[in-house]
Order: C-alpha cells, then structure tokens, then sequence
C-alpha cells in the first residue's frame, strides 16, 4: 500500500475517535461558518499545490477531481474534524513525504509521555516520561508495539500515526497492544496529559510572563537540538539530533574532530534540516570534492549548492549511524558517504523521506482569525547514481538493529560495535550512557 493511501486508512480510523475537547466539552454543532472555513483552506492550499508543487502532472493524479472529492466530503462532514482530516487526505493523495497539511494550533497542549520507533520492521516503546500515565501504567522501553488504536504500525505508516494523534487529531488515550521481552502480552490504556493555553498572550510586558515564556520555549528548544559529543581514546562520537548549524559552528565540530583518527556520527532520530548545514559538513568531511546531488523542480535542474571549498577537512575513519527517522539532510549525508567511498554506514534503513519543501502560512476569517500552513514540496534530489531516496531510503553497509531487551536494559550495541569498527573500544552499556535523552520541559 503506497504512502497515500496508508494515511488516509489512518483518518478513516481516526475518525471514529473522540477529540479531546468534544470529550472534555459538550458538544457543539458544526457550523457553516466553520465548514466554509475549512473549504476555504483547502482551496488555498489547493492553488498553491497547483503553482509551486515540483511535478506539474501530480503523480498522474487529478488534482482537480481529488480537490473537488475533498470540498464535497467537506460539505458532508459532521464536525470539524472530520473536515480538516479532508483537507490532509487531500495532500496525502500525492504520496510524497514533504507535503502535508499543518492545521489550525490548538488551545492546548499535550503530551503521551510515550516515544516509538520502527526498528526492521518491528515497532518499539524507546522512551516514557517519568510520572506519565504510560508509566504508571507499567509502559516501558523495549516494549513492541502490536496496535496503536487498532492501527498497526509499519514502516510505511509509522509516521502518518505520529501526524495523526500529534499534529492533525490529538486524542485522549492511546490504546496499545503490547508484546514484552518475555514474549507475553498485553492491552494498556494510556492517557495523555492536556494543558489549556491561554487564547491570548501578551507581550508587551505589562500583562505578566507571557513574552518570557515564548523566550524559554525557544531556548529549550535550541538547547535540544544543540550537537553533543564525547571522545574515548582516539574517537571521537558526534551526536547530531537536526542539521541546523551555521558555518562557524560546523567548522569548530570539524576541528575538534581533526585531532582524532576515528569519528562516528550518529545520526538516529535526526529529521534534517537545512542544505546549508549539510553543504559545511560536506566541506569538513570530504577532503576532495564529491558529485554534488541536483534538485529538479518545475523552473529548472541544478546542484542543491553550487559552490562549496573542502578545507582542512576530516580525513579520519568515517563511521555514520542511521535508523528508520533519519530523514533528508541525514540521508543525503549518508548517501554520500557512500556513493563518494568516504566512510561506513551502520544501522537500519532510513525513512526515505528526502524531497525539499516550503512551508506556507495562512490565515482565514474575519474578527476571529484561524492560521494555519501547509508544507509543499517544491523539488525532488537526484543523487549522483540518478537515483532520489524518496521512498527508498539508505540502506546501510551493515545492518544492525537494537533488541528489545537491549532498550530495556539501556544497551546500545549499535553505537558500540560502531565505535570498535572506528579502532575504540566500549560495550553496549556505556554506549547507552552517552547521550543521555532530556525530555521537553512540561509546559
């Protein structure tokens, strides 16, 4: 089943769930103004999918008849919801990874206080929050995850699952068919943690914290997507959660790395980020310059950075780690270690979700104004070997994956076997050590 249509067999489950606020509220009739609100988004959505979207013939889709399908769904729709779950099914109907629908932000804030992760094909707990109800409810890592509200999770879908209950139709419990280490089973009802916001902040300074409190959000956020190392011996391991670091920032990694002959660069979990980054690793990684992958969108086809200078480059063992939510930058990344001879690939195949996309934002009514923004893809990269990573991924040199008695146990005999592979040494249970994860503050 492709991309597309997994989502759209999530919404349609989604569908028969309670929304946190019709279950926390009475209630309320959908009304015409908010039906017309959402037809509105759809077809300015829809206008810009048809301007800027890379491939002009959409897949051989009918854009224009899945629009219309979409508006007359909508006008059908018995809650608002249902008619902003139309407008995602929409954009899922083009199968492509970057494009998607971001609704309207919510008066809340919530949180499952429970992580998963495909592993192979296996879906895995890899994290609770301490004092979660996952974790009173005896949720813990290494736990494989059989059904998630009666979706069973793949690679495929895994994350349409994570869109769904995080971003487009938050619900509160998640219902989980559990397997544990010992092979037994179980069904565990954990509910998530809802927080109203206020409608309106203030921020002028004189209305209380409200300013200060966006400042720490940014701040925390920047703390958690900060790049993170440590060295044993002659290796050095690099922990990059995003690709989102300026030049000078890159060129001091690529110092500290120089002094050492191994460096493993992990690069689990992260998501990408921005071609700049990339080009300034790809600098300080490549001692001579490599087959640069093109970006083909509908204006033209062109390298995606066009001038880059190696320059006192790494020149050390290379070895680089990947799981199934390394995506764009980081399949880039690892691609072109491989492809360019530069290093090993260690880990499980990559998410294949590598197209560049801009994200758009919109605003509708009148007196009461609603934002929202939709992601669009504009160009798909070819790597040198012709080939794009969409829905393909990376596969690694090796593949390796976690048990789920390793995460249990806090192991992790991927990073160790990586850091021996670089000439180091350390077992499994200091390698899970090294990094260890800092949940988001509660809000």
């Amino acid at each position: 089943m492709r991309v597309g249509a997994v989502l759209l067999v999530v919404l349609s489950v989604v569908s028969c769930l309670s929304s946190p606020l019709v279950a926390q509220q009475s209630p309320t009739p959908f009304t015409s103004l908010e039906r017309d609100r959402a037809i509105q988004m759809l077809q300015t959505i829809a206008g810009d999918v048809r301007k800027h979207y890379y491939d002009p013939k959409f897949h051989e889709i009918d854009w224009d008849a899945r629009v219309r399908e979409a508006k007359e769904k909508i006008e059908k729709a018995t809650s608002q919801n249902a008619a902003l779950s139309h407008v995602a099914g929409a954009l899922a109907a083009l199968d492509d990874s970057h494009t998607f629908f971001l609704p309207p932000s919510r008066p809340y804030v919530h949180d499952y206080g429970i992580q998963f992760e495909m592993f192979g094909n296996h879906c895995f707990v890899i994290r609770v929050r301490p004092g979660s109800d996952a974790a009173a409810k005896g949720i813990k890592p290494g736990d494989e995850v059989l059904a998630i509200n009666g979706i069973t999770p793949s690679r495929d879908n895994m994350w349409q699952i994570d869109y769904v209950f995080h971003t487009l139709r938050p619900v509160l419990t998640l219902s989980l068919n559990l397997k544990n280490p010992d092979g037994s089973q179980r069904q565990v009802e954990a509910a998530a943690k809802f927080r109203e916001l206020l409608r309106l902040r203030d921020l002028s300074g004189a209305g209380g914290d409200n300013i200060w409190e966006i400042f720490r959000e940014a701040e925390n956020e920047q703390h958690a997507q900060r790049a993170r190392w440590s060295e044993t011996g002659d290796i050095m391991i690099l922990k990059l959660p995003v690709f989102y670091f300026t030049q000078m920032e890159v060129g001091d990694i690529i110092a500290r790395a120089r002094k050492h002959s191994g460096l493993v660069i992990d690069l689990r979990e992260n998501p990408g980020g921005a071609i700049e980054t990339l080009k300034y690793f790809v600098e300080g990684i490549f001692p001579d310059e490599v087959k640069v992958p093109t970006r083909i969108s509908r204006k033209d086809s062109k390298p995606i950075f066009e001038k880059y200078h190696p320059h006192n480059a790494y020149n050390g063992k290379l070895i680089v780690l990947l799981d199934s939510n390394s995506g764009s930058c980081s399949e880039l990344f690892a691609r072109l270690v491989q492809l360019e001879k530069r290093g090993t690939i260690l880990g499980d195949h990559s998410s294949g979700s590598v197209m560049e996309a801009l994200r758009y934002s919109y605003q509708a009514g009148m007196g009461v104004t609603v934002f929202y923004g939709a992601s669009i893809t504009e160009a798909d990269v070819i790597m040198s070997d012709g080939r794009s990573l969409e829905h393909i991924g990376v596969t690694p040199d090796e593949l390796m994956l976690p048990t789920g008695s390793d995460m249990a146990s806090g192991r992790d005999p991927v990073m160790a076997h990586a850091i021996e592979m670089a000439g180091g040494k350390m077992s499994p249970e200091d390698a899970g050590k090294l990094f260890p994860y800092e949940w988001p503050k509660e809000k």
